[in-house]
């Protein structure tokens, strides 16, 4: 037992912890951040997972057409506003059930990706290092957030823009009019779906770059099982985070140090079940929702699909 205590206390004592979970903290925050935006609009967003995986495969493609990483990261971006559309539309112009639209695009994104994986076969890379001086320099946490990848850095922009865009933008009031009481909303002249769409687009967005950053900044080599549920995770953020901005970081932050944590463990050659080491990241997010959820209050349309004339 004490080995086992002077192992975690080593885990935690070391600067490659921090920046393996400040990668995958990273990768949730920006998967996240746009389903925060997407569920304060009241729609809940199921095809994150699929988002993500069609960013990095479609930033795989771009780095494999131009060799650039940049331009990989803007096909990314594509790529998950392709994926955000087909759910956007079914969900908030045909009125499909929300749920079975995202489950579906995830399963055909995974199917797709594979397939087109194995056929193209599309090279791809890590991106180069960026340091900030002085700020990296600061105990266990500097190499993690100031030592990154350079797409990495793009999250210190996202994060305040997507904050200003929610709550200092009439935009951003309209949204979460929607998200609350779409009647009063609608009353007012605003397009309920037609917000709902757009919030599901930022998401596509936010995710397709989550997923290009996912591929550039620590997997490298495209394979179509990379995202591994960190889709699912980052909508568990969301909630885990009662809907603020903040709690949802600090959910990704609490999941990405469970990932990171199993990495590191395995590293050092602590000899525990891997299979108890694969389900850890779960095991944390089920805990966190079971105690969390029920404390936390949803937008008050969250999930319920708007039709004028009913309520």
């Amino acid at each position: 037992m004490a080995d086992f205590f002077s192992s975690v206390y080593e885990i935690f004592t070391t600067e490659t912890t921090y920046s393996n979970g400040a990668l995958l903290a990273g990768v949730l925050a920006f998967a996240a951040t746009g389903e925060w935006v997407a569920e304060r609009s009241g729609t809940l967003n199921i095809s994150v997972e699929g988002m993500l995986l069609g960013g990095a495969f479609t930033a795989a493609l771009g780095y494999h057409v131009t060799g650039s990483v940049a331009v990989g990261l803007l096909t990314g971006m594509v790529g998950g506003m392709l994926i955000a559309g087909v759910q956007a539309e079914m969900s908030h112009r045909l009125a499909a059930d929300q749920f079975v639209v995202g489950l579906t695009l995830n399963i055909l994104v995974f199917g797709l990706t594979g397939f087109l994986e194995n056929e193209i076969a599309p090279d791809s890379t890590l991106a180069r290092k960026f340091e900030i001086p002085l700020l990296s320099e600061i105990p266990l946490v500097g190499e993690a957030l100031f030592w990154q990848r350079w797409p990495f850095y793009i999250l210190y922009l996202l994060i305040p823009f997507s904050w200003w865009l929610v709550y200092r933008t009439r935009w951003g009031l309209e949204l979460r009019s929607v998200g609350e009481n779409p009647q009063s909303a609608d009353v007012s002249g605003i397009d309920v779906n037609k917000r709902r769409r757009q919030s599901i687009y930022y998401a596509g967005l936010t995710c397709g770059l989550g997923g290009a950053f996912f591929l550039f900044g620590h997997v490298g080599p495209f394979e179509n099982t990379i995202v591994g549920g960190r889709g699912f995770i980052a909508i568990a953020a969301v909630i885990f985070g009662g809907w603020t901005l903040r709690g949802t970081l600090a959910g990704c932050v609490i999941f990405a140090g469970a990932l990171s944590f199993r990495i590191s463990i395995q590293l050092i050659g602590y000899d525990i079940n891997s299979e108890l080491l694969q389900a850890l990241p779960f095991i944390v997010t089920i805990a966190g929702m079971a105690i969390f959820a029920h404390r936390v209050r949803a937008p008050a349309a969250l999930a319920r699909p708007f039709i004028r004339g009913l309520r």
